[in-house]
């Protein structure tokens, strides 16, 4: 940017014009101080060589030469006065102050001349402002002379001592000469005065208004600048000192707002950014879930058709099987003195019931897998549930060394469900938790408030062995199973996962091997689903257990 384009070149281009008027008017006011003192020198020439032509007046009269020329003599050595003279109408000097002159004749052409005789005649009559001339002697210095003409007046031309004839109009000429030197001296020290006041002035103003435009305008125009570089590099922290109330201070008080309102929307920004991502990740991880769950839901819905094909299938072959076994083994029993043989027969017929009825358990769970409704919902007492599923694992509990605690809210919380279905889950739980405690153990149930005011939470806690993580992801699969040596199916976390499911609710799983685990089933009071449907009966394969069954388990 070039210079006189910034503020600052224009602030002092525009002092430096005031600076060049105020020379011009130095310089007019030092041509005008010269020329009232030139007028007054011109003044007081005309009234020295009037007052010589008036003390000489009555000698001229009287033809007392030697009277004038000793006046003019006395008058010529009155300081500022280069000579005095006077020469007739040929040039020729008939007296001077300087003795030298005395005799000789002027140069007509020369400057001091010609004012009267630049014509083919001389003038009778010179003009006022044709009398003064100014000019340079030898030496160099200036001079100013004034003609005053000596006219033949009547008292002259009448005088019988030295008459003139009357056509005569002018006898000679009065020439007063002024030296310029102390005029001009004084002109030049005035003038070398006042330039050196005005070159101080000069100096004093546009120092003065260059501190002046430096401290008003340049240095909080210099602020403002930095302040929005500071700004477009990202600095919005940076504020601008309020030092005065003018327009300026005004700028800057509404830049410090600008800012301020930039760092609240900057803030405001970030925080919708932080929360845009918590939101993104939150959802991000409910899709993942969604996800998770409708991949379980496919799965459980294909293999729920393949194990209620099955189950049917193997139901009648399995039943005869468990039938001929009773059979053989009462016969065996009712043998009097039975053999070694006939004892070890008995054993392996009742492997081949126990085998068997392990089947129809299979097949029982299998039909469970594939029910896809459940009976008819009812406001039920979560405490009820709890209650009643403890007793029906009570001894199991005992025969295990397990201590069971349940800690239930103040108020009673009601639960719309199925019961038969939630005890069934809960059962399933309470037996697969003391299979993780073999050698005893706590398993506490606690029973929350959810969300919303009318969701329930119960969480079922072991103090077992855990499970590994890899193992998390796939406990709710169908026929995965952690127990090892066959001692497990896989299939009684898949009936829990689909009673929570047609339940609407959910159940979610923490553990740390070696820490125990905790199961968390979640129902929401307003995403009930499912209407009653009683499962097939005829066997033992494929009948629903009742509360006297499971209490016999």
């Amino acid at each position: 940017m070039r210079w006189f384009e910034t503020l600052k070149g224009r602030l002092l281009l525009g002092s430096f014009l005031l600076l060049i008027l105020f020379g011009i008017y130095s310089y007019f006011s030092v041509r005008f101080y010269t020329d009232q003192i030139m007028s007054e020198v011109i003044q007081s020439a005309n009234r020295i060589s009037d007052v010589i032509k008036s003390s000489t007046h009555y000698s001229m009269l009287q033809n007392r030469k030697d009277d004038v020329y000793e006046i003019i003599t006395t008058l010529g050595r009155q300081p500022g006065i280069d000579g005095i003279r006077i020469y007739n109408k040929r040039g020729e000097i008939t007296f001077s102050t300087d003795k030298s002159e005395r005799g000789s004749v002027v140069d007509l052409k020369a400057e001091a001349c010609y004012g009267c005789h630049n014509g083919p005649q001389p003038l009778d009559s010179v003009p006022a402002g044709s009398r003064m001339r100014i000019y340079k002697v030898a030496d160099g210095h200036r001079i100013v002379g004034l003609i005053n003409p000596i006219r033949n007046e009547a008292q002259c031309s009448n005088a019988g001592c030295h008459s003139h004839p009357t056509e005569r109009t002018v006898l000679g000429v009065l020439d007063v000469r002024m030296s310029l030197d102390k005029v001009d001296t004084a002109i030049a020290e005035s003038q070398l005065q006042m330039i050196v006041v005005a070159f101080v002035l000069f100096l004093i103003v546009g120092a003065g208004s260059y501190l002046f435009l430096s401290s008003t305008v340049l240095r909080p125009v210099k602020r403002l600048i930095d302040g929005t570089n500071a700004i477009s590099s990202g600095d919005l922290e940076h504020e601008i000192p309020i030092r005065t109330k003018d327009e300026i201070g005004v700028l800057a008080h509404s830049f410090n707002a600008m800012t301020q309102s930039l760092q609240r929307a900057q803030k405001e920004n970030r925080n919708w950014a932080m929360t845009l991502e918590e939101r993104v990740r939150e959802k991000t991880t409910e899709l993942q879930k969604v996800h998770q769950q409708i991949m379980q839901i496919e799965k459980m819905a294909s293999l729920g058709k393949l194990a209620a094909t099955v189950a049917h299938e193997i139901n009648n072959p399995l039943e005869g099987i468990l039938t001929y076994a009773k059979l053989i083994g009462r016969r065996l029993k009712r043998v009097e003195q039975p053999s070694q043989e006939v004892l070890q027969t008995i054993e392996d017929i009742d492997l081949i019931r126990r085998e068997t009825e392990r089947c129809g358990t299979i097949v029982k769970n299998l039909l469970l897998f594939s029910k896809k409704q459940v009976g008819e919902f009812a406001l039920v007492p979560v405490r009820q549930i709890i209650q009643k599923s403890e007793q029906l694992v009570k001894h199991h509990f005992q025969i295990s060394n397990v201590q069971f605690e349940a800690i239930l809210p103040p108020d009673e919380m009601m639960l719309l469900c199925d019961e038969n279905q939630i005890e069934q889950a809960m059962v399933a739980l309470f037996v697969n938790a003391v299979e993780a405690m073999p050698g005893g153990g706590k398993l506490t149930v606690e029973v929350q408030q959810g969300r919303a005011k009318s969701d329930v939470r119960i969480l079922i806690q072991d103090s077992g062995i855990g499970i590994a993580q890899e193992d998390l992801p796939h406990v709710f699969e169908p026929f995965y199973s952690t127990k090892k040596n066959g001692q497990g199916v896989g299939l009684g976390l898949s009936v829990v996962y689909g009673i929570l499911e047609r339940h609407g609710g959910r159940i979610t799983i923490q553990s740390d091997q070696g820490k125990g685990t905790t199961f968390v089933m979640e129902f929401s009071q307003t995403e009930t689903s499912g209407t009653r449907d009683d499962l097939p009966t005829g066997s033992a394969a494929n009948d629903s257990p009742s509360d006297s069954e499971q209490r016999k388990t």
